[in-house]
Formats: structure tokens, sequence, C-alpha cells
């Protein structure tokens, strides 16, 4: 059966290569480029999705697509495709990007959720400190740390897919950072100590502001940078998926639990009482919980 689609998929594919126009999306910054049929099969693949799987759910894809047919739409379609085919564990994961997006519109849940992020990485943290330097006041979003490592953390969350860091942002917290540095650096408890200034968006930075915090030896983790611990690369390979990836939960019962300090999928499987709260019914939160096992299993 396999052997049958893919063959049929590589002739609707020669078909499509024979058109003198190829089909052009509309990106969510305005810009138009031809659509490629390697992106969305990656994107499947990295979300877990099977060969076989992959090319049926972009042969439907395929079928339905126009010139000018939004990027985000085409996202809709695939995620829909995937949550028809049960795959729940693998529409979850596909999904990430807009679940991590989906901490908004405050800010504060994605300030947890970098906090947690750290906590897995083997640091003591702690959210909304407000510390002196030598000269100003500073509110830092998360301290980290470690025996011989102090992480000074600042959030920057952008509730748009269009939004960049630029390098204004790594220009004034690196100057913050400097500021308490050197007020701590007098401290006899911190002097043998490393510190480090560290940027986290939920987004994208310029090549400009990553090129100044590289040579600022500022740390930065966007959506896709570093490649190597990029949120995207690193969330699903720990496990650590926003509650915001669940299909089963509803926005205004995510919205309660986010408040409630409840960030991630693997805190929910732990806290059916939070659930209960929320008045649901027993089969309700049976499949919640289900869910979010399944999302965070190897």
């Amino acid at each position: 059966m396999f052997a049958t689609d893919l063959m049929t998929y590589f002739v609707d594919l020669l078909r499509m290569k024979e058109q003198s126009e190829p089909i052009l999306v509309l990106k969510a910054n305005g810009d138009k480029v031809p659509f490629e049929q390697d992106k969305i099969l990656n994107a499947l693949k990295y979300a877990g999705a099977g060969k076989e799987e992959s090319y049926q759910i972009l042969r439907q894809i395929e079928s339905k697509l126009y010139n000018g047919i939004p990027t985000s739409k085409i996202y809709k379609l695939a995620y829909s495709l995937l949550k028809k085919k049960k795959s729940h564990r693998t529409a979850g994961r596909y999904r990430l990007k807009k679940a991590i997006f989906d901490l908004g519109p405050s800010g504060y849940a994605f300030e947890l959720f970098v906090s947690r992020l750290f906590e897995s990485w083997g640091h003591q943290v702690k959210t909304d400190q407000l510390i002196k330097g030598k000269c100003i006041l500073h509110e830092v979003d998360v301290l980290a740390t470690q025996p011989d490592l102090i992480t000074f953390v600042e959030c920057k969350f952008r509730s748009d897919y269009r939004g960049k860091t630029d390098v204004k942002v790594p220009l004034y917290i690196h100057s913050r950072f400097r500021d308490i540095e050197a007020k701590w650096r007098k401290e006899p408890e911190y002097q043998n100590m490393e510190m480090k200034g560290f940027i986290v968006t939920n987004a994208r930075f310029t090549k400009d502001a990553i090129d100044y915090a590289e040579c600022a030896g500022l740390g930065l983790i966007s959506w896709d940078y570093p490649a190597s611990s990029s949120l995207k690369y690193y969330v699903d390979r720990s496990g650590m998926h926003p509650i915001t990836s669940l299909h089963s939960l509803t926005k205004a019962h995510t919205t309660i639990l986010l408040k409630e300090g409840i960030i991630l999928c693997r805190e929910l499987v732990k806290r059916e009482d939070a659930l209960q709260k929320l008045g649901l019914k027993e089969k309700q939160i049976d499949k919640i919980i289900a869910e979010a096992r399944l999302l965070i299993s190897d």
C-alpha cells in the first residue's frame, strides 16, 4: 500500500513541476514565495508523523492549494488532517510554535515556561526579581543559579509571528547585565562565580541582534536559534510541552490553569485536582490527561 501511495505521489509531483507557474504562498510578513513540499514533509517528520502518513497529508494539502494561500491556512490544514487521523501526539507536536505563542498575551506565562526550561538544565530559579545594580534597580524576569554560575534572564514575548527582536534589545539588556555585574562583583560571595546575561524570545532575532550578542558574550534563545538548543529543538526532545499544546483543553480552561502556574503537560498529569476544580467531568479529565501523557511520552 505504501509503495503504491508513494508512486502515486511522485507522479502527482512530476505533474506539478511541469506546470509553467509554481503555486505561490503568502507568508506572515507579506512575502509571496513558491510552495515547497519539503518544508511540509520536514515539519511533519519533526512532529513524529510517519513517512506514509506525511505523504498522504501532503497530497491532501496540495489538492487544496491556490495562488496566494496563506501559510497559516496550510498550517491549520495540516494540523486538522493530523487530528482526523487520530494522531493527537503528532498534532500536538506539530502545533508547538503556536502553543508557545498561546502562552500570551501578558508574557507572564512565558516567563514561567522559561523558568521551567532553566530548571530542567539544573538551575535553581526565581522569577520577577528586583536586583540592585551599581547605578539603578533592575527587574529581572528569571534569576537562574548553579553552584558556580549566575544567569540573569530577560524574557521577550511576542504575540505575532512576524515580530523579530532587533539589536536594540541585546544592547539594552547587556548594559543592564553589566550594571548588575559591576555591583555583584564587589560582593565576596560572588567574586569567583561566572555571571551571564541571557535573552529568551518565542519569536526570532535579527541578524544584527545575533551578531552583537555573540560578540558581547550574551546568551540568546529563540524559536529557531541556536540550532542545537533552540526552543523548537529542545522542547520536544525534553518533553517540555506547554499545556497550550493540548487539543482537549478549551482556551478558557487553559487560561485558568496558566494563572494557577500549571505551565507544562508534565505538570498537568500530576494535577488532576486542578482539572476537577474546573468542573470537568471524569471522562473529560481522563481525555485531557491521556492526551498530555501521550504528548510527553518518548
